[in-house]
Protein backbone atom coordinates (compact mmCIF):
# COMPACT_ATOMS: atom_id res chain seq x y z
CA UNK A 1 0.00 0.00 0.00
CA UNK A 2 0.95 3.62 -0.50
CA UNK A 3 0.07 6.57 1.70
CA UNK A 4 -0.24 9.95 -0.02
CA UNK A 5 -0.36 13.41 1.53
CA UNK A 6 -1.04 16.47 -0.62
CA UNK A 7 -0.15 20.06 0.17
CA UNK A 8 0.11 23.42 -1.55
CA UNK A 9 -3.50 24.25 -2.31
CA UNK A 10 -4.99 27.64 -1.57
CA UNK A 11 -6.68 30.73 -2.87
CA UNK A 12 -5.28 32.62 -5.85
CA UNK A 13 -6.45 35.21 -8.34
CA UNK A 14 -6.89 34.36 -12.00
CA UNK A 15 -3.56 34.36 -13.79
CA UNK A 16 -1.70 33.32 -10.68
CA UNK A 17 0.27 30.17 -9.87
CA UNK A 18 0.29 27.41 -7.30
CA UNK A 19 2.47 24.37 -6.79
CA UNK A 20 0.96 21.22 -5.35
CA UNK A 21 3.04 18.52 -3.71
CA UNK A 22 2.22 14.89 -2.97
CA UNK A 23 4.46 13.03 -0.56
CA UNK A 24 4.31 9.25 -0.78
CA UNK A 25 5.29 6.56 1.69
CA UNK A 26 4.85 2.83 2.15
CA UNK A 27 5.99 1.45 -1.19
CA UNK A 28 8.75 1.75 -3.77
CA UNK A 29 7.71 5.13 -5.07
CA UNK A 30 10.16 5.24 -7.95
CA UNK A 31 8.40 2.42 -9.83
CA UNK A 32 4.90 3.76 -9.50
CA UNK A 33 3.04 5.83 -12.04
CA UNK A 34 1.42 8.83 -10.37
CA UNK A 35 -1.34 11.21 -11.28
CA UNK A 36 -3.23 14.33 -10.26
CA UNK A 37 -7.00 14.39 -10.51
CA UNK A 38 -9.48 17.12 -9.65
CA UNK A 39 -13.11 17.28 -8.69
CA UNK A 40 -15.27 20.39 -8.78
CA UNK A 41 -18.56 20.55 -6.84
CA UNK A 42 -21.23 18.47 -8.53
CA UNK A 43 -18.82 17.07 -11.11
CA UNK A 44 -16.92 13.84 -11.55
CA UNK A 45 -13.29 13.40 -10.65
CA UNK A 46 -11.16 13.87 -13.76
CA UNK A 47 -7.53 13.26 -14.64
CA UNK A 48 -5.43 16.42 -14.81
CA UNK A 49 -1.96 14.99 -15.41
CA UNK A 50 -0.02 11.76 -15.00
CA UNK A 51 3.62 10.74 -14.96
CA UNK A 52 5.21 7.32 -15.35
CA UNK A 53 8.18 5.96 -13.45
CA UNK A 54 10.43 6.99 -16.36
CA UNK A 55 9.05 10.52 -16.53
CA UNK A 56 6.67 10.29 -19.46
CA UNK A 57 3.73 12.61 -18.98
CA UNK A 58 0.25 13.25 -20.27
CA UNK A 59 -2.19 16.07 -19.61
CA UNK A 60 -5.84 16.90 -19.93
CA UNK A 61 -6.41 19.21 -22.89
CA UNK A 62 -7.74 21.90 -20.59
CA UNK A 63 -4.41 22.27 -18.76
CA UNK A 64 -1.87 21.66 -21.53
CA UNK A 65 0.67 24.45 -21.67
CA UNK A 66 -0.30 25.73 -18.20
CA UNK A 67 0.32 22.82 -15.81
CA UNK A 68 3.44 20.71 -15.39
CA UNK A 69 3.69 17.42 -13.52
CA UNK A 70 7.06 16.28 -12.23
CA UNK A 71 8.51 13.90 -9.69
CA UNK A 72 11.50 13.63 -7.39
CA UNK A 73 12.05 9.95 -6.67
CA UNK A 74 14.72 10.71 -4.06
CA UNK A 75 12.09 12.61 -2.07
CA UNK A 76 9.18 10.26 -2.91
CA UNK A 77 7.26 13.31 -4.08
CA UNK A 78 5.26 14.28 -7.14
CA UNK A 79 4.47 17.89 -7.99
CA UNK A 80 1.93 19.80 -10.03
CA UNK A 81 3.02 23.29 -11.06
CA UNK A 82 -0.06 25.26 -12.08
CA UNK A 83 0.39 28.53 -13.97
CA UNK A 84 -2.06 30.94 -15.61
CA UNK A 85 -4.79 29.65 -13.36
CA UNK A 86 -8.41 30.19 -14.35
CA UNK A 87 -11.60 30.21 -12.26
CA UNK A 88 -12.59 26.93 -13.94
CA UNK A 89 -9.52 25.30 -12.36
CA UNK A 90 -11.23 25.62 -8.97
CA UNK A 91 -11.58 22.13 -7.50
CA UNK A 92 -10.28 19.71 -4.92
CA UNK A 93 -7.07 18.21 -6.30
CA UNK A 94 -6.18 14.62 -5.49
CA UNK A 95 -2.96 12.71 -5.84
CA UNK A 96 -3.27 9.14 -7.14
CA UNK A 97 -0.91 6.18 -7.25
CA UNK A 98 -1.65 3.67 -10.02
CA UNK A 99 -0.14 0.41 -8.77
CA UNK A 100 -2.26 0.07 -5.62
CA UNK A 101 -4.98 2.54 -6.52
CA UNK A 102 -4.24 4.81 -3.56
CA UNK A 103 -5.69 8.32 -3.16
CA UNK A 104 -4.58 11.25 -1.10
CA UNK A 105 -6.98 13.25 1.05
CA UNK A 106 -7.18 16.12 -1.45
CA UNK A 107 -6.25 19.78 -1.35
CA UNK A 108 -8.54 22.67 -2.26
CA UNK A 109 -7.58 25.08 -5.04
CA UNK A 110 -9.74 28.17 -5.47
CA UNK A 111 -9.18 30.65 -8.31
CA UNK A 112 -11.03 33.94 -8.18
CA UNK A 113 -11.91 35.97 -11.25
Amino acid sequence: QVQLVESGGGFVQAGGSLRLSCAASGSIFSINAMGWFRQAPGKQRDLVAAITSTGSTNYADSVKGRFTISRDNAKNTVYLQMNSLKPEDTAVYYCYEYQFGSWGQGTQVTVSS
